[in-house]
């Protein structure tokens, strides 16, 4: 019987230790901080996006005559200004051309000279100086016109901007039409690339953060132009960012856009501790008993502060668990 009572006291012993067991719910002293009852208030919605650095548009530097690009004195990178001669086209049958055109102007020159003489005389009637006058008309046009398209062998900048590409080597043969150069033109901005679903939430005017322009802080900019056109599913936005750098057109960064407005648990970080990768609020009970609480956070835009997307709701009271960032 002994034995009996000794077994029923030695498997009470381990049920006992388990109703000590503690719950999801730490319970703590609650501390003798600021206290912070949740509400819920209005915070931007934000889009992650595709942007890269580019400029409000981009020209061509196109060959006008066909030949020989004899020359091209810039490279990727250079400046440029607007009507800067940049190379030369070179092409032998336009000058052979030009130069014919300039002996049939010198001759039908000789020969009005002549018939006016005649025609003062009496030999050749008004008819005959009317024609050899439209036939030296017709002469000297067409050597300005020769001379004219030879002339076009020069290569000039059409923008102010930066040089992004030159392919085209010297020596090569060039057709019109075909582009030696491409320039900046136009401030630098950051262009999106928005999903069209977004199309009525964006709008000009609309904020966006971008990092990587400025080093590692964020970047704050607004959005200057939408572009009415959808491209595979996309729609192009212009946003004016300062201090943007243009050394690189063209490169990739992270950006948010600004989609509206949500309503969020917004708390200062000092509310929130971390452990081993939990964080933690500390709730105070209608009883002014302490729980710490684990919850889901989200980095927020306010500077200082983050959002809780889990764990607590609206109503519940928080106190601050550690000094606020610049106190002591």
């Amino acid at each position: 019987m002994r034995g009996s009572f000794l077994a029923l006291a030695l498997l009470a012993l381990p049920l006992a230790a388990c109703g000590n067991g503690e719950g999801a719910q730490e319970a703590v002293e609650a501390p003798a901080g600021p206290r912070l009852i949740l509400k819920d208030s209005d915070t931007v919605n934000w889009q992650d996006v595709s942007a890269e650095i580019a400029t409000v548009d981009q020209a061509q530097v196109l060959a006008r005559i066909p030949g020989i690009l004899t020359s091209l004195t810039v490279r990727e990178g250079d400046m440029v200004k607007k009507g800067q001669a940049i190379g030369r086209i070179v092409d032998s049958q336009l000058g052979f051309q030009a130069q014919a055109y300039k002996a049939q102007a010198v001759q039908a020159q000789a020969e009005l000279k002549r018939i006016r003489f005649l025609h003062k005389n009496g030999v050749y009637a008004d008819a005959r100086l009317e024609q050899a006058e439209a036939m030296a008309a017709s002469a000297q046009a067409q050597y300005a016109a020769a001379n004219a398209v030879a002339g076009q062998g020069a290569v000039v900048a059409p923008a102010t901007g930066r040089v992004l590409r030159a392919d085209v080597p010297a020596g090569a043969p060039v057709a019109p039409g075909m582009a030696i150069a491409v320039i900046t033109a136009g401030r630098t901005i950051l262009r999106l690339e928005i999903p069209e679903s977004l199309a009525g939430k964006v709008h000009a005017g609309s904020r966006v953060l971008a990092s990587g322009i400025n080093g590692d802080s964020d970047t704050t900019g607004r959005v200057i132009k939408l572009y009415p056109s959808v491209q595979a599913g996309q729609i192009i936005a212009d946003v004016d960012m300062p201090g943007i750098d243009n050394s690189v057109i063209g490169r990739r960064v992270a950006a948010r856009v600004e989609r509206g407005t949500r309503k969020a648990l917004i708390v200062p970080d000092a509310f929130v501790t971390s452990r081993y990768g939990i964080d933690y609020v500390i709730v105070l009970g209608k009883d002014k008993s302490a729980s710490q609480v684990p919850v889901q956070t989200s980095p927020s835009a306010e500077a200082g502060k983050v959002e809780i997307l889990s764990g607590v709701s609206s109503g519940d009271t928080l106190v601050q668990s550690k000094p606020a960032a610049g106190t002591q």
